[in-house]
């Protein structure tokens, strides 16, 4: 029995005594090599093909040289290419990083503005106090039929509302429009998917919803001018006016439409009315927040708070069209076509140069060059749209996790600011 009980306890020792794995984190710190080598996150993939492209025209003209083909490029003519390419792919790669931190600076002081918003809803949005008015509040204070617990579910819906304003503006960057989305599933309230009261136009999900919407194609495309194929386009954020922003499928996949019979559309005939979803979330917690002020339920604050609300909110809607302008102002088509056009000359004119001198080394000297030059063009390429899905670009989906993470935290474990409220404060402390 004790020999047993020895051989299971050394069991369970020995894993601590075992070294622990060297990571590619913990290399790092001490060398180059495991980024050296690396090939996942990297721009290879990206480049491959264009780098192999020069590598076989330099591999074809020293060939040729070694057949006793003569080339006889003057070695002026790369220096001067070389200085013109480096200030182009300077202020390339400069551009579009900018374009990137921008856009995490934008989305990240949103965040924050959720937060606060959300911290200040939950604690300072109360019951108007029962007790009798002292000679010092001024004006009548409002009463309320409203329950605590009523007013914690509208503090939860605000609170979700909030959430979802970040998820939306998420969505919308991406140009993928409507409810359907799986990340909405616990997020969205349902009260606000049902609702008729957000700007939408709720059509009955009938048969004859197919000839409605294609009427309605036609119709747009016949006001603005455009064909069916630019009508059923994938939309985008660069993409204002659409005859149909949104549309939910109603599946099993969909919970929160699964019990409607009413699909969602945006009226189809006026700028005015195409609306955003990020824009319609904002426009309710505004009109929560104006019901929290007209019942009292923000009296303790005052007017100065219900601002200081109202203010984060604006601001939220600042920083999505911050990101929008990044997103409908992409870097112009043709400065990345000259750019790519201005390497590709200087790559090819390159072992023409040097292949006199150089020989077959002139293949892994380009094949070298190439790969920093067109790396560094492919990493800006990349990073130029930071909302989208691509390795490099914002990881949206972090970000929103874990703000999902933070909002259920406070709505399940933090006392909102109606426990322990006794009315009014006389300013003399406690006795």
């Amino acid at each position: 029995m004790t020999q047993t009980t020895s051989k299971s306890t050394l069991a369970s020792v020995l894993p601590t005594l075992r070294p622990p794995a060297i990571k590619r984190r913990h290399l790092r710190k001490y060398s180059w090599l495991p980024d050296v080598f690396r090939i996942k996150g990297s721009i290879i993939s990206r480049i491959i093909g264009p780098v192999l492209t020069v590598t076989a025209f330099a591999t074809a003209v020293a060939y040729a040289n070694s057949k006793g083909y003569s080339f006889s490029f003057a070695n002026g003519v790369v220096p001067l290419l070389s200085v013109v390419v480096g200030l182009i792919l300077v202020f390339r790669n400069g551009t579009s990083y900018d374009r990137y931190w921008e856009g995490r600076k934008c989305f990240s002081t949103m965040i924050s503005n959720v937060r606060n918003l959300s911290r200040l809803v939950w604690i300072q949005a109360a019951i108007p106090p029962t007790d009798a008015q002292p000679a010092f509040a001024k004006g009548k204070t409002p009463t309320s039929d409203v329950t605590e617990h009523q007013l914690r579910r509208k503090k939860v819906e605000i609170l979700r509302l909030c959430l979802s304003f970040v998820f939306a503006v998420k969505h919308y960057l991406r140009g993928e429009d409507g409810l359907h989305w799986e990340d909405y599933r616990g997020v969205l309230p349902a009260s606000f998917t049902r609702s008729d009261e957000t700007g939408y136009n709720t059509m009955h999900t009938t048969a004859s919803n197919s000839n409605a919407a294609t009427m309605n194609n036609s119709l747009v495309a016949e006001f603005h001018g455009s064909s069916t194929d630019t009508i059923n386009r994938k939309p985008d954020a660069t993409k204002r006016v659409r005859p149909k922003r949104s549309k939910p499928n109603v599946t099993s996949a969909t919970p929160l439409l699964a019990g409607t019979n009413r699909t969602v559309e945006y009226h189809p005939f006026a700028d005015e009315v195409s609306m955003p979803l990020p824009l319609v979330i904002a426009h309710e917690i505004t009109r929560i927040l104006f019901q929290f002020r007209r019942e009292g339920f923000l009296e303790t604050v005052g007017p100065a708070g219900t601002n200081a609300m109202t203010g984060l909110v604006q601001s939220m809607v600042d920083q999505m069209s911050s990101m929008e302008r990044i997103a409908n102002t992409p870097i112009p088509v043709s400065y990345g076509i000259h750019l790519k056009q201005c390497v590709t000359l200087y790559l090819f004119a390159l072992p023409l140069t040097l292949v006199k001198e150089l020989g077959w080394s002139t293949i892994p000297l380009v094949t070298v060059i190439a790969f920093t030059f067109m790396g560094i063009e492919g990493i800006a390429e990349e990073i130029e749209m930071p909302f989208g899905l691509d390795a490099g670009d914002l990881p949206l989906d972090r970000y929103c996790q874990d703000l999902k993470e933070e909002i259920h935290y406070i709505i399940e474990r933090f006392p909102d600011g109606g426990e322990g409220a006794h009315g009014y404060d006389d300013g003399e402390g406690d006795d």
